[in-house]
């Protein structure tokens, strides 16, 4: 950021917004985007899935609160960060998940990955992508394959873990299956998706090349089957981790350039573990892994920033 009193330039942790536009307005429309998932999911799994969102929310506006006044810092809680974060976190949880932990993993997503790295801005990695990382090494059997069918509750796999299970390609279009809590319909996500991207809220190079990369490859994998192609896509957490964990600001790449790049490994990584790992999915680890190497990225790309630079190129278009 730069004074435009004087050649003074502030550098700050991002995210960074232009114009009038703040941190919590931003936080609020990302959270409107989220209604949609929500209310599918509370319809597809029940008082379950409602109860786990509520205290997902409200556990990471606790422990931000109540960590920020340990530290003796600012309490922030007004950027409705943790909000988005519990959101998020909740929306990849399985309906079925003890509130235990779901508590245990907003701790992880608030205080590990986010308040002992400087809080927001600072983290390295998504904070809701890190908490569900716990919580699925931590209890396998609550996160990996403990699911239930909307309405009946009754347990079954997944999509990705029993693909013979589900041929109809248009109940995982809708989101009639199996799956964490808001990353069954597909009609929802596409429609905040459209949301954030009309408002200018995400950017669509890495989303657009995480999905058409995940394609290409399932595409050429599986012999140029576009059934498997779209299987891909209507299943598995891919558009969801696309639409809102991708385009986090903090930690993807600031140029251009870099989130192309960064966009194509979570796709390719994400492509690897489903077709010859040993987990069905692969979103989660594709995206914290591709987060690791974002400085890089952000170090191959970089450009210069800050309003000397807008001078300058000022005082050239004016001698032209």
């Amino acid at each position: 950021m730069a004074d435009t009193n004087s050649n003074n330039i502030f550098l700050s942790p991002g995210p960074h917004f232009s114009g009038a536009v703040k941190t919590n307005m931003i936080m609020l429309m990302v959270v409107a985007s989220l209604l949609p998932e929500c209310v599918m999911g509370v319809i597809y799994f029940g008082l379950p899935a409602l109860v786990t969102i509520l205290v997902s929310v409200a556990s990471c506006v606790a422990f931000e609160a109540l960590f920020q006044l340990l530290c003796k810092k600012p309490v922030s809680i007004g950027d409705f960060s943790a909000v988005v974060t519990g959101i998020l976190l909740a929306l990849t949880l399985p309906s079925t998940i003890p509130v235990w932990q779901t508590i245990l993993g907003a701790f992880f997503a608030i205080v590990v990955a986010k308040g002992l790295f400087g809080g927001l801005g600072c983290n390295v990695w998504n904070p809701a992508l890190i908490g569900r990382a716990f919580l699925f090494v931590s209890f396998p059997t609550a996160m990996g394959s403990n699911f239930v069918t909307p309405y009946d509750a009754v347990s079954t796999a997944t999509p990705l873990a029993k693909p013979e299970l589900y041929t109809n390609l248009m109940d995982l279009f809708k989101g009639a299956h199996a799956g964490c809590i808001g990353e069954t319909c597909i009609i929802a996500i596409l429609g905040s998706a459209l949301f954030l991207l009309i408002t200018h809220v995400i950017d669509w190079r890495a989303p657009l090349t995480m999905v058409a990369t995940t394609c290409l490859c399932t595409f050429l994998a599986n012999g140029f089957d576009v059934n498997a192609v779209l299987f891909a896509l209507t299943t598995g957490g891919l558009l969801f981790g696309a639409t809102f964990m991708v385009t986090d600001y903090t930690t993807a790449p600031v140029t251009g350039a870099g989130r192309l790049v960064f966009g194509a490994g979570c796709g390719l990584i994400t492509f690897l573990i489903r077709q010859y790992g040993g987990y069905p999915e692969g979103v989660m680890f594709s995206i914290l892994i591709m987060n690791s190497i974002v400085p890089f990225l952000n170090k191959l790309s970089r450009r210069k920033y800050g309003y000397p630079l807008i001078k300058a190129k000022a005082k050239e278009g004016a001698k032209k």
